[in-house]
Order: C-alpha cells, then sequence, then structure tokens
C-alpha cells in the first residue's frame, strides 16, 4: 500500500513540515475593554500558538510567528555592538517584544506599552505583509495610506525594482 508523504511523516510521528508563511490581506478589530484583541482567523493559523509582537519602524506593531521572529532576532544579535547607532537599533526591537498565546477565543492580551507606543487605543488595523503583519491604530493607518499616493507607490516601485519585476 501507497503512502503520501505527509501520511507517512504522521504515521512515523515526524513533525510536519512547516509551509511558508505568507501574511496577506487587511482586517479591522477592536480592543475589549481588558485590551485584548481578536487575532484575524487566518492570521492564528499561521502565527501557531505562540507568536512575538514588537514595535516597528512606521509607528505600528509587527507579529511575527516563532520561526520567523527566531530569524529576526538571529540577525539582530549579529549585530556588532560596538556602536551606538548599532545597540540603538538592537533596542528598538527587543527591548518592547511581547511572545503572546491567543486564548481559545483567539484573543491575545497586547501589552499595554505597546498599544501605547503604537497609538492604539481602541480600533485596530492588521495588515498582512508578507512574512510577517502589522498591528495599526485605525487612526495612524488612515493617515499613512492617505498620505502616500498610488503615483508615489509606483515611482517608490520603480526605483526599488529596476524594471526587474512586472505586475
Amino acid at each position: 500500500m501507497s503512502y503520501p508523504h505527509s501520511e507517512i511523516r504522521k504515521r512515523l510521528k515526524f513533525p510536519q513540515e512547516r509551509r511558508s508563511v505568507m501574511f496577506m490581506g487587511e482586517y479591522r478589530h477592536s480592543l475589549d475593554a481588558k485590551g485584548r484583541l481578536i487575532i484575524p482567523a487566518k492570521f492564528r493559523e499561521q502565527l501557531g500558538e505562540r507568536f512575538v509582537v514588537t514595535r516597528s519602524l512606521d509607528h505600528c506593531l509587527s507579529i511575527y510567528d516563532m520561526a520567523s521572529w527566531e530569524a529576526f532576532a538571529d540577525r539582530l544579535e549579529k549585530i556588532p555592538s560596538n556602536a551606538q547607532k548599532q545597540r540603538e537599533v538592537v533596542r528598538f526591537f527587543l527591548s518592547s517584544a511581547a511572545e503572546l498565546e491567543p486564548d481559545k477565543q483567539g484573543r491575545a492580551l497586547l501589552p499595554a506599552n505597546l498599544r501605547e507606543l503604537a497609538g492604539i487605543k481602541e480600533d485596530v488595523v492588521f495588515l498582512g505583509c508578507g512574512k510577517y503583519c502589522e498591528i495599526w491604530s485605525k487612526e495612524q493607518y488612515e493617515a499613512h495610506e492617505s498620505s502616500i499616493s498610488q503615483e508615489e507607490i509606483s515611482k517608490i516601485a520603480e526605483e526599488m525594482l529596476s524594471g526587474g519585476f512586472t505586475f
């Protein structure tokens, strides 16, 4: 009898192969009175039982599944610490990082310091950004979106990609 590769792995109790993570889409939610946030179901599936949230460069928060976070943290650890600017970058990301576990309803308590750093009071926007996702306050996200035109995005893409990528 022939079994597919994934069935053999299950029968032999091998861990499942990890699929590549790809966060996509935009989701809107609100904090509850206790500071908990419902993580979108599509994101929960990819994030797993534990994940890391930290501040980001764009006045929002970034969420990483554990494997992506470990790879990111490894890169940060390799930054030499002999210069002030390098220490500041490492400090920026690692000092605010928090490991979260959603409850059975898919809610996770977003630490007060992270809510404050991102200006999150109630309404939030989740954005899928490929290997990670972002959490924005609704107001910050709308201001950010209105500050960048489609023409600017096209120009940035053209400069970054140098004609080597088509849509």
